[in-house]
């Protein structure tokens, strides 16, 4: 190797280190990451299918606003939950309970 090209990279070399030294930025104290639900979040409570309706809404819900699922995803969710509401308001609660089990299952929650 020539000697002007390796004192190029003689020079060079240490400025390509430094570019990979990073300073820790201090870490925002009380501050709630993205996509995690926060401390204070709690299923609404209640039993039979208007515990069901009203717990797995309040689940898509905070999915939505940690930035778990898109708008798209939960405007689907929201209306097979609201058909599985006027069930339940109709009496039909076997039904309703049986609507919000397979829309957890058709979009992945339990």
């Amino acid at each position: 190797m020539p000697p002007v090209r390796s004192a190029v990279l003689a020079a060079l070399l240490p400025l390509a280190l430094a570019a990979c030294n990073q300073t820790n930025q201090p870490a925002t104290i009380g501050a709630t990451p993205a996509g995690v639900t926060p401390g204070s979040f709690q299923l609404p409570a209640g039993g039979g299918c208007s515990g069901d309706v009203a717990q797995f809404r309040a689940v898509i819900d905070n999915d939505l606003a940690t930035g778990n699922v898109a708008q798209s995803v939960h405007g689907r969710v929201a209306r097979e939950i609201d058909g599985a509401a006027a069930a339940c308001s109709a009496g039909r609660s076997a039904d309703a309970s049986r609507m919000i089990a397979a829309t957890k299952a058709r979009f992945g929650y339990r």
